[in-house]
């Protein structure tokens, strides 16, 4: 009964290490999908902080507009 027992403790123990190296995978996975978005996100709103006023200034002189 024991040698039954120690058996099943035992595939459960690996069973809990694969899940554990899947969830480690998962969040990695996320992690860089989080990274990834706020690059994709995040810098070219930065950009357009400097090119709006840039912008604006060109045509403001192209047109004469003080």
């Amino acid at each position: 009964m024991d040698s039954d027992i120690l058996k099943k403790l035992e595939a459960m123990e690996q069973k809990i290490d694969r899940m554990f190296t899947s969830v480690e995978k998962l969040r990695r996975y996320f992690l860089w999908t989080l990274v990834i978005t706020l690059l994709t996100v995040v810098l070219p709103l930065i950009a357009l902080l400097f090119a709006v006023p840039w912008a604006f200034g060109i045509l403001s002189n192209a047109y004469n507009i003080s």
